[in-house]
């Protein structure tokens, strides 16, 4: 290698920039089925809940607190791995951080400070808040802890959203400044990308609660009516998000960029678009079956229709990285479309650093979505039973324990 080679010839002969970007992608795709998670299952938490409220009704009370253990479990995770996350920016994209850091720190300031803050600080006070506050201010405190994970999610798809088509910004001495906050906030690529993830995370809780009713009602427990409800719940919410999760994402289409076309897409994406369609179309399948046994047939639904649902699992998983990998994929070789390429946004690394920063990273990242899912697991197998508090004392939700 000469000793005159520029910093973008020495990382793409060295191999820095593929290896920085797929740590980040297996990373940030990890991170994801966390917040998706998370996301859609609170809402539906806060929802019974509100029934709960309401009603008396000591059924949805009981969905509350064992939906709710779930939530939190899965809660507590995503942060580890989002904060593990985090740090690559730092290790990795100085470059990115270089450039772009006027404009793209202020909504990640926004989620952290405001959002992020509000919604632990609320959620704590509502794992602890049983029996503490009347039943109407502990309601309160889980729509406060939704809220303000929608409000993460805007920032969050906000700022890749400016990723995408960089608006509201000056350039100063080759960094961008921030020039119009209003353009940033309603860039229409983050704003369609946000309601396309709100209504894909409630498709993926609500195929989460159908399968993990399924499981049990296979078993036959004694809780069928609680897993009944909970497989009708989780159901109709796949139902209701199927077509404005699709409309979300068919409108990004008038935005796509040119890398995004064919037959200049790379494989990859093309890939990943396939992937996401297809497991939207299974997806359809298994609810459009479910509607016609739930017009005729509402309270028995067969044992190849549960099996079925328990397989079904995988794929809104499966439909979001693979559109995360089309929409992330397909913008290439721009890190921020039209402003600053990939290569000069990786960190100048040599290849050991680079190695040695993916040796790091990826195999926590696999232990910890490893753990998730095995305390998901665990916790859901138990049933109501290990979520149901004594009458006399309301125990807080259960957090995970290693």
């Amino acid at each position: 290698m000469c000793a005159g080679a520029s910093a973008r010839e020495r990382k793409g002969m060295d191999g820095t920039v593929h290896l920085a970007r797929l740590q980040f992608a297996l990373t940030a795709g990890s991170h994801f089925l966390f917040v998706a998670l998370t996301l859609g299952l609170v809402t539906l938490v806060a929802l019974l809940q509100t029934r709960a409220t309401l009603t008396h009704s000591e059924l949805h009370a009981r969905m509350v607190r064992f939906w709710g253990g779930l939530y939190v479990i899965n809660y507590v995770m995503g942060i580890i791995t989002g904060l593990v996350m985090e740090f690559q920016f730092g290790t990795n994209w100085s470059g990115l951080l270089e450039v772009t850091s006027g404009v793209f720190g202020v909504p990640l300031a926004l989620e952290t400070i405001g959002a992020f803050f509000i919604e632990s600080t609320f959620l704590g006070l509502w794992i602890f808040g049983w029996g503490r506050f009347s039943p109407r201010v502990h309601l309160a405190m889980i729509w406060v802890v939704a809220l303000t994970a929608y409000a993460s999610a805007f920032f969050i798809m906000v700022t890749n959203g400016w990723m995408q088509r960089p608006v509201g910004h000056v350039m100063e001495n080759g960094q961008a400044r921030l020039a119009d906050l209003g353009a940033l906030l309603t860039n229409p690529t983050g704003l369609l990308a946000f309601g396309h993830v709100l209504f894909a995370a409630l498709l993926t809780a609500g195929l989460f609660m159908a399968a993990v009713s399924a499981y049990h009602l296979r078993r036959n427990t004694a809780e069928n009516e609680f897993f009944r409800r909970g497989l009708r719940t989780g159901m109709l919410t796949v139902l209701l998000s199927l077509m404005p999760a699709a409309s979300f994402g068919g409108v990004q289409f008038d935005y796509l960029q040119d890398t995004k076309r064919a037959p200049l897409v790379s494989p990859l994406a093309q890939a990943g678009e396939v992937l996401m369609l297809l497991s939207w179309q299974l997806i359809t399948f298994l609810s459009l079956w479910f509607l016609v046994k739930f017009c005729y047939r509402p309270r028995r639904f067969g044992r190849v229709f549960l099996l079925t649902t328990m397989a079904a699992l995988p794929l809104p998983y499966l439909a979001m990285i693979s559109g995360w990998v089309y929409r992330e994929v397909g913008r290439q070789p721009w890190a921020v479309y039209g402003l600053l390429r990939t290569e000069d946004a990786v960190s100048p690394l040599s290849a050991n650093e680079a190695w040695l920063s993916f040796g790091v990273f990826v195999p926590l990242f696999a232990v910890l979505v490893t753990v998730n899912f095995w305390l998901l697991f665990r916790h859901a197998r138990r049933g109501p039973q290990s979520a149901d508090a004594p009458h006399a004392e309301p125990a807080p939700l259960p957090v995970p324990t290693f």
